[in-house]
């Protein structure tokens, strides 16, 4: 079996992790809308370039993406954002893989104390990939809501502890 890598996003990944994403639905489960409406081009997906963002590699084939970003003025926690997996990899426990790098980059390079993310509560698949990497729910006073396709979406708040 083949194991994982990271390096830092190039611009030419952009085709193909856009490939990826073939309906509405999937995209915005990702992105939340932030970059704009589906499908989004490589210059909007470009907003990606002001963030830490990270592709995940086995052998010379891209299997995923995600960012890290500092979510407030403390440099002790980061945030994990627009994940995506190459949607063949799905099922093999390649999400949860790739999580795991994120979270060893976020504390042992990064030195963060605290990794965080959000999660729609109807993406079940990432919501369980998550979990298994060590994720716990974060219980608040207000969920946060978006209103995506002309329903509200539901966002679970998630973090784990160094």
């Amino acid at each position: 079996m083949n194991m994982l890598g990271l390096r830092p996003y190039k611009k030419e990944d952009a085709q193909t992790i856009l490939s990826w994403t073939k309906d509405e639905r999937a995209f915005y489960k990702w992105s939340a809308g932030v970059m704009g409406d589906y499908p989004i081009t490589q210059k909007e997906f470009a907003f990606v370039d002001s963030l830490m963002a990270f592709t995940a590699f086995e052998d010379d084939k891209t299997v995923g993406f995600f960012t890290l970003r500092n979510p407030g003025e403390k440099t002790e926690e980061l945030r994990i954002g627009f994940v995506i997996l190459n949607p063949e990899m799905r099922g093999h426990g390649k999400g949860k893989e790739m999580i795991k790098l994120a979270l060893k980059y976020a504390f042992e390079v990064y030195g963060a104390k605290k990794v965080s993310l959000g999660v729609f509560e109807n993406n079940e698949s990432a919501y369980r990939c998550y979990k298994a990497a060590g994720f716990e729910d974060v219980v608040l006073d207000e969920t946060e809501i978006y209103h995506v396709l002309n329903e509200d979406w539901k966002c679970k708040e998630m973090t784990i502890e160094k």
